[in-house]
């Protein structure tokens, strides 16, 4: 029986080489630019929402294997959920890797994002797994205004 490390490192590594979200978006209705100074990591996200339902989101960029595969994994989980359900999934990951939220009940909403709950173990990592979801978050703060 394969390991749930192992199965989360193959899901990391497969969303950071083969991202079929990594594209531009024909008009997106919010692009926002997410820059890790640290490591030079950056990425564009591209956002289009149909009322108040994220319809479909996308990215460019570069960065290292966690964080391509954070934006990837993060854009499978919003994709279809309305803003609200959005942002308490993105509080939800921030938190847990942040290791301020641990119970497994509450980390199921982030679907396959949970992937990076052992990022909180990786300090230097930290702010490559949350630079989209950071991102995400700045976008839907600046849609309320």
């Amino acid at each position: 029986m394969e390991d749930l490390t192992d199965v989360y490192n193959e899901l990391i590594m497969e969303h950071s080489m083969n991202s079929y979200n990594k594209k531009h978006l024909e008009k997106a209705d919010y692009e926002e630019i997410g820059h890790n100074p640290n490591c030079g990591d950056e990425i564009t996200l591209e956002l289009k929402l149909n009322n108040n339902i994220i319809e479909d989101m996308s990215f460019t960029g570069h960065g290292c294997a966690i964080s391509q595969a954070s934006t990837s994994i993060m854009i499978d989980t919003l994709k279809g959920k309305t803003v609200e359900e959005a942002k308490e999934i993105i509080e939800t990951f921030i938190k847990m890797i942040k290791r301020e939220e641990t119970n497994e009940e509450n980390l199921k909403k982030l679907e396959d994002a949970i992937c990076f709950k052992n990022v909180s173990n990786m300090p230097a990592r930290v702010k490559c797994a949350l630079l989209a979801w950071h991102t995400i978050e700045k976008i839907l703060q600046e849609k309320n205004k």
